[in-house]
């Protein structure tokens, strides 16, 4: 089961889908399309979120995608990585721990891994790595750029069946402003909003 605070946060996220702009709805359709296809012919689905210091973005896509796929009854595996290994970064940590989310971190490494969890027996596995990390799937995903960065230095994903760039705003200009928490919490929530939609656009 959901965590009741991260399941009441969806519920009212998901009525407020009028705040995405049709520009941005259009390319989340075409996520949702190729979704929607992987699922009515029967395969897995792995989506990859990829920023260039798989930090920040890209592990706020991994958690949230699959957050939205269980709220929409879907089970799906979600994964994040970059041009560049570095670590979980700790404010987008404290931004989904603020939604709701217990974070647990496994270990002491410099990029240390991460259990975040949203409900019982439900919980993505977080640590920065490179798209080539064994870790990842080799084949049959979709790679999902959150960065305009790693979508220009990522010129091609061996491996990938579709990729599309939903690029973000990056919230760490803000680090160690006054403006901080607020802004890496808007873009948790961007980004909640974003995956959520994608997930109710497919149909059973």
């Amino acid at each position: 089961m959901m965590k009741a605070n991260i399941k009441d946060r969806c519920e009212i996220i998901s009525k407020n889908f009028k705040e995405i702009n049709p520009e941005r709805k259009g390319l989340l359709e075409k996520l949702a399309s190729h979704i929607q296809e992987k699922f009515n012919s029967g395969k897995e689905i792995n989506l990859v979120y990829v920023c260039t210091h798989n930090s920040r973005r890209s592990h706020l896509g991994q958690i949230w995608a699959k957050v939205a796929a269980d709220f929409y009854g879907f089970n799906i595996n979600t994964f994040s990585a970059g041009t560049k290994a570095t670590a979980f970064n700790q404010n987008a940590i404290n931004a989904l721990r603020s939604a709701g989310f217990d974070v647990e971190k496994l270990d002491d490494a410099t990029n240390p891994k991460y259990e975040v969890v949203f409900g019982e027996n439900k919980s993505s596995h977080c640590f920065s790595k490179v798209i080539d990390d064994e870790t990842l799937p080799k084949e049959n995903f979709v790679a999902v750029m959150t960065c305009g960065d790693a979508d220009e230095n990522c010129p091609f994903i061996p491996g990938c069946d579709f990729r599309i760039g939903t690029t973000y705003f990056d919230p760490k200009s803000y680090d160690n402003s006054i403006l901080q928490d607020e802004k890496y919490t808007e873009r948790s929530n961007q980004i909640a909003m974003e995956c959520l939609y994608v997930f109710s656009l497919i149909k059973k």
